[in-house]
């Protein structure tokens, strides 16, 4: 989830980003005395306004980010950045948090198999959700690792296939969807 957020608004409006990760900004003013105060808003300069409206954009962008019920949780920030960091902490955890989440994604694809029943569309849908998320959580597996796996979870009558497209193409340099394009060829010419 993260980084799909991520990823749309710093598409939409780097500023915006900018302004989350940054935080929140005080306009300010030096008095004579050196003294920095806040800058009273009728001091304020259009760059000033800029400013500020950057930040709120930014919240309300975060604050309409996710569904409706989920926001409101998080009604006590309120400011960009102190919500991007409250989401972080909640979605993502802590460091034991995501070593387990991590630990349970390699088990996952270690027992990843063809379940009775289930569609060829519907387990490459699967597979690919399940690389996906591990991608996500920083789970690194070789290429060819992730190919084999894919392969050898496919049905029993797909092994004649599987010895094919093992002999013939090199797992080290498909990529996951190129794989999938190939078995589903093998698939439509079965049929």
């Amino acid at each position: 989830m993260k980084y799909r957020i991520e990823k749309y608004i710093r598409m939409k409006d780097i500023k915006i980003w900018r302004s989350i990760l940054r935080g929140p900004i005080r306009i300010t003013t030096t008095l004579e005395d050196e003294t920095v105060v806040e800058k009273p808003i009728e001091h304020y300069t259009d760059e000033d306004f800029e400013k500020i409206e950057e930040q709120e954009i930014a919240l309300a962008t975060l604050t309409m980010a996710l569904s409706p019920e989920i926001p409101k949780g998080f009604r006590e920030y309120t400011s960009a950045k102190a919500l991007w960091e409250a989401w972080i902490e909640v979605y993502e955890g802590n460091e034991d948090m995501k070593q387990s989440r991590q630990d349970m994604l390699r088990q996952k694809f270690n027992m990843f198999n063809h379940i009775l029943g289930e569609t060829l569309e519907v387990q490459l849908q699967r597979f690919m959700t399940l690389a996906t998320e591990m991608s996500s959580a920083g789970v690194s597996v070789p290429r060819s690792e992730v190919n084999k796996k894919l392969l050898n979870s496919l049905p029993k009558a797909w092994d004649m296939n599987v010895a094919v497209i093992k002999k013939t193409k090199n797992l080290n340099l498909l990529s996951l969807a190129e794989l999938m394009a190939i078995i589903k060829v093998c698939d439509l010419d079965d049929r």
